[in-house]
């Protein structure tokens, strides 16, 4: 109360000063005397000291209150020296603090390997940034997006009651298939198209609709399923760079190709049926080239043979002879009549035929 009381007393010591157009009145100063007589034809007379209006105790009060106030916001009143002011100093250093944290926030970026920094200068694109460390304006000047163009991507297309396929042959198929595709340019995948992955979706089921139309269900259930996947491939690609989609296709997967539910398991026996001809039509393949091989073996060592026979026609034929009787007569009986001039042979492997086989006890 003291302070405020203070500061009144010095408001009405302002406002006592009232000054006429003959020279200063009030009851502070001393009336003029007859040699010093004030007006506007006489010197203005001499204006005494001012008491102060601030009693010594309030000044005191008022002084102990600024000093507090310095020491609880800090500082030596830079800002004015009002209480409840901060200094104006630490407010500067913190101001620059922000401003550096801003600008290495937003002008140096980080680039990964395996991203892509599209670069847009007030929302329009600007460039590319690889990756490493790039500088760019700060913001909002510069803004900078980080793609991830290694990162392979799958769409799975499941089946659904009403997405089933008609075939070349007229039939009804079911499908489950997926699309792998990765980021090829990042600011066209950014820019040219609305939603990407929604495109990409759209996209790859027209082109397996187009293929499978063309070929028929024992095809897209059989043996085919890789042309299939490659024709699809290469339409969703050709589709998605008249696009300017700025994706790369990586492959094309079908996962289930099946009838409809209704007619699913006479289908299963008919492939099981299909399956177990075509292993038995293997194994006579398998058989009729192991026939093949031995034959053209025979036909190669008779050539060899006849090679040498038309070199020595009878010195060969005199061999081939004793050849071919030592194979027939090596497997029957031989008897060998006595001749004149030859001496008799024993059968000895006869009699040993005849006896008992020793007992392995004695």
């Amino acid at each position: 109360m003291s302070i405020f009381s203070g500061l009144g007393s010095r408001a009405r010591g302002l406002f006592s000063d009232n000054k006429g157009p003959w020279g200063p009145t009030g009851g502070d100063e001393p009336p003029p005397g007859d040699g010093d007589r004030g007006g506007p034809w006489g010197e203005p007379p001499k204006r005494g000291r001012r008491s102060n209006p601030l009693p010594a105790g309030n000044v005191a009060s008022f002084e102990d209150f600024l000093r507090r106030s310095k020491a609880r916001f800090g500082g030596d009143g830079g800002g004015g020296g009002f209480p409840g002011r901060p200094d104006r100093s630490v407010f500067m250093w913190g101001l620059l603090a922000l401003v550096l944290v801003w600008l290495v926030f937003t002008v140096f970026h980080s680039i990964a390997p395996e991203q892509r920094g599209v670069v847009t200068r007030f929302g329009r694109y600007y460039t590319t940034l690889g990756p490493g460390v790039s500088l760019t304006l700060p913001s909002p000047i510069d803004r900078v997006q980080k793609i991830d163009v290694e990162n392979i991507r799958v769409e799975n297309l499941p089946s659904q009651p009403d997405a089933m396929m008609l075939t070349g042959d007229q039939n009804i198929i079911d499908i489950d298939y997926s699309v792998r595709w990765n980021i090829r340019d990042p600011e066209l995948f950014l820019f040219e198209l609305a939603d990407p992955q929604e495109t990409i979706r759209q996209v790859a089921e027209s082109a397996m609709r187009a293929v499978i139309a063309r070929v028929s269900l024992r095809d897209a259930m059989g043996d085919r399923r890789g042309q299939i996947e490659g024709q699809v491939m290469e339409s969703v690609q050709r589709v998605l760079d008249g696009y300017r989609a700025g994706v790369l296709v990586q492959g094309v997967a079908i996962k289930r190709a099946d009838p409809p539910d209704a007619v699913n398991a006479a289908f299963k026996e008919v492939s099981a049926a299909q399956q177990d001809a075509q292993r038995y039509v293997s194994r006579a393949n398998s058989y009729a080239q192991q026939l093949t091989f031995k034959a053209e073996g025979e036909a190669g060592a008779f050539d060899k043979v006849y090679e040498q026979y038309k070199l020595a026609p009878d010195v060969t034929r005199r061999r081939m002879y004793y050849e071919t009787m030592e194979e027939v007569l090596r497997r029957v009986d031989k008897t060998i009549i006595e001749a004149p001039g030859v001496m008799p042979y024993l059968p000895l492997p006869q009699p040993q035929k005849g006896q008992p086989p020793a007992d392995s006890g004695q």
